[in-house]
C-alpha cells in the first residue's frame, strides 16, 4: 500500500502463536489480488466462485502464499458463509503482514 495510514486502519490482533485479522472477499474476480483496506478489513479479490467452499479454500491458499506459510497455518475462524471473514494466521507476526501490505501497490 502506498499510504502507511491505511495499514494502521487494519485491525490485527496478535496472539501467542500468530495473528487474527478481518478480510473482505470479492469472489469471481478476474485475478487473485489484495486490493486494499475496506473498513478495517483486508480486501481480497479471488477468481473462485462462492460455491461449496471453493472461495474459502482459495482464500486460505492465497493468504498462505502471500504470508509465506503452509496452507494449514491459515484458518477461517468466523464468517465461512459470508464475504466478511475473520482469519487466523499461525507463525505470522503483525509486522510481517503490515510490511507485506506496504510493499504492495493497491
Amino acid at each position: 500500500m502506498k499510504n502507511d495510514s491505511q495499514a494502521d486502519i487494519l485491525n490485527v490482533i496478535e496472539t501467542e502463536d500468530g495473528i487474527i485479522f478481518g478480510i473482505y472477499v470479492q469472489p469471481k474476480a478476474s485475478r487473485n489480488e489484495v486490493c486494499g483496506i475496506c473498513g478495517n478489513e483486508l480486501k481480497l479479490r479471488l477468481t473462485s466462485p462462492p460455491v461449496e467452499g471453493s472461495a474459502n479454500r482459495m482464500c486460505m491458499e492465497y493468504l498462505a502464499k502471500l504470508l509465506g506459510v503452509a496452507k494449514s497455518k491459515i484458518t477461517i475462524v468466523r464468517g465461512e458463509k459470508s464475504r466478511h471473514k475473520t482469519v487466523k494466521a499461525v507463525n505470522v507476526k503483525k509486522d510481517d503482514l503490515l510490511a507485506l501490505l506496504n510493499e504492495m501497490e493497491c
